[in-house]
Order: C-alpha cells, then sequence, then structure tokens
C-alpha cells in the first residue's frame, strides 16, 4: 500500500543553521542564568538579637515538649523550666518588640513593612526578570528569523493531539504529527533541557526556567510563605498551651532506674 502523504526532504542546512544553533543557545543561556542568579544572590542578612532570642525560645519549648514522654530531666529541673517558659510567654518577655502593652490585641505583622520580607520579594523580581528577559529575546530571535521552518521528525508514532503542540507556526493540516516546528523546538528545549542542567550544573541549579516560571515572588502573599513574618504573640499564647498539656506526659527516664538496671542482669 503506498503511503498517500507524501514525504518531506529537510536540508541538511537547516540542521546546521536553525536546530543546533537554537539547541545550543538555550543551552548556554541556561546555562549563564544559573551563574547570573548566583551573583545576584545576596546572603542572608544576621538577625537582631532580640529576634534570634524570639525564636530561640520557641525552639526550646518545642524540645521540652518533644522529649517530655521520656525526658532526660529529673522532675524538679524540667517543672522549673517549664513554669519559667510558661510564664514567660504569657507575659511576653522574649518578644522582640517588647510585652504587649494595654488588652488591644496585637496587629498581625505586614509583610510590606517586614525588611526581610522585601528582600525576599525583591529576589524573586530578579530571578523573574533573569528569567523573563532572555526568554523573550530568543522566542522574538526565533520567530523573526525561522518563522515557519521544519527543524526535524521525531522517530516515534503520534496522536493527532499532539500537532498543535509540535507544530506551532506552520498551518498544514496534511503534514506528519512527527514533524516538529521551529517555535515548537524552542518550547521543547524550554521545558526539557533540566536533565541536562543537573547534569552539568548539579541538581540545586538556577537554569531551569519553567520552575521560575510557575512560580512567583507574589504567589504567596496571602498566605503563610516561609519568609513571612510570623505572629510570635499567637504562637507564644499556643505554645503556653500546649507546655501545659505536655506537663501531663512528663515521665523521667531515670525513674526507678537502678531496679531496671538491676533486673536486666538478673540480679532480682
Amino acid at each position: 500500500m503506498v503511503d498517500s502523504v507524501p514525504s518531506l526532504y529537510l536540508d541538511p542546512q537547516i540542521r546546521d543553521w536553525v536546530l543546533f544553533p537554537i539547541t545550543l543557545v538555550m543551552i548556554l543561556v541556561g546555562i549563564l542564568r544559573h551563574y547570573v542568579v548566583q551573583l545576584l544572590h545576596s546572603p542572608p542578612k544576621r538577625l537582631p538579637r532580640a529576634a534570634l532570642r524570639e525564636q530561640r525560645a520557641l525552639a526550646r519549648s518545642h524540645i521540652l515538649r518533644a522529649t517530655s514522654s521520656n525526658s532526660p530531666l529529673p522532675p524538679t529541673f524540667y517543672t522549673s523550666i517549664s513554669s519559667h517558659l510558661s510564664l514567660a510567654f504569657t507575659t511576653g518577655t522574649y518578644l522582640k518588640d517588647g510585652p504587649p502593652t494595654g488588652d488591644a490585641p496585637s496587629a498581625p505583622p505586614n509583610p510590606i513593612t517586614d525588611p526581610a520580607a522585601m528582600d525576599g520579594m525583591m529576589a524573586g523580581m530578579k530571578t523573574q526578570m533573569v528569567m523573563m528577559v532572555p526568554q523573550m529575546i530568543i522566542m522574538g530571535w526565533i520567530n523573526f528569523f525561522f518563522q515557519g521552518f521544519v527543524l526535524i521528525k521525531l522517530p516515534f508514532p503520534l496522536t493527532l493531539g499532539f500537532k498543535s503542540m509540535l507544530q506551532r507556526g506552520i498551518e498544514t493540516p496534511d503534514m506528519d504529527v512527527r514533524w516538529v516546528s521551529s517555535l515548537s523546538w524552542y518550547f521543547l528545549n524550554f521545558f526539557g533541557l533540566n536533565g541536562l542542567y543537573r547534569l552539568i550544573l548539579g541538581n540545586d541549579n538556577s537554569a531551569d526556567s519553567s520552575r521560575d516560571m510557575i512560580s512567583s515572588p507574589f504567589a504567596n502573599m496571602g498566605g503563610a510563605a516561609p519568609g513571612q513574618p510570623q505572629d510570635f504573640v499567637k504562637l507564644f499564647k499556643a505554645e503556653r498551651d500546649n507546655l501545659a498539656f505536655a506537663e501531663g506526659l512528663y515521665s523521667w527516664v531515670g525513674t526507678d532506674v537502678e531496679n531496671r538496671v538491676l533486673r536486666r542482669y538478673g540480679k532480682i
């Protein structure tokens, strides 16, 4: 049976002057983007002593609660530490801005006025710009010089559902779906070079543009983002209640230890 669809024969110069350059430019731009992001990345600023004290108090309380069921602290020390932390959480001793004044509820922290949150937001915007500007230039370069080019034929069969994805910029309903246009080859490289970047630059690289396209520096402004300021007044109140609950679960690891040791070695 003779195939009714005519075969296409590509000029080898399309491979040498269109296919390879687009692929090479995409790879080099991704590597360059990785190093530019590394240069723009600023080291995290040191926290003030009051803010560090605020966080460490909460961490000490977490450790005390986590070990309450099999605590290495004797009852006297455990009770003393737990009471001290509960009193400090109640009075707001460890708060960065000092104990709250009056009975008015504390206002939630505003990420716009927090320097750390603004620095994180600006870093995200810089990363977005480093991603967007080169990709816009490359897409304009491909549309201007190589619009309507057919570059490569995939060696495996595909369904017609892939036609719109692989033949962008070419309005030919009778062409085999396995042929790939220049614009579609750009998108395939855009989303498919992450594995190559991991081999060249390692797993923790900044060359994958598709990952930063999905994320946005303003995506988590309304939620509890990792860099968003936390309301330590509410956290301290909740931790005070958790400490009171952990005291009921307290058990010292040294309780009746002498009899347990003798029983283990068969002396009792």
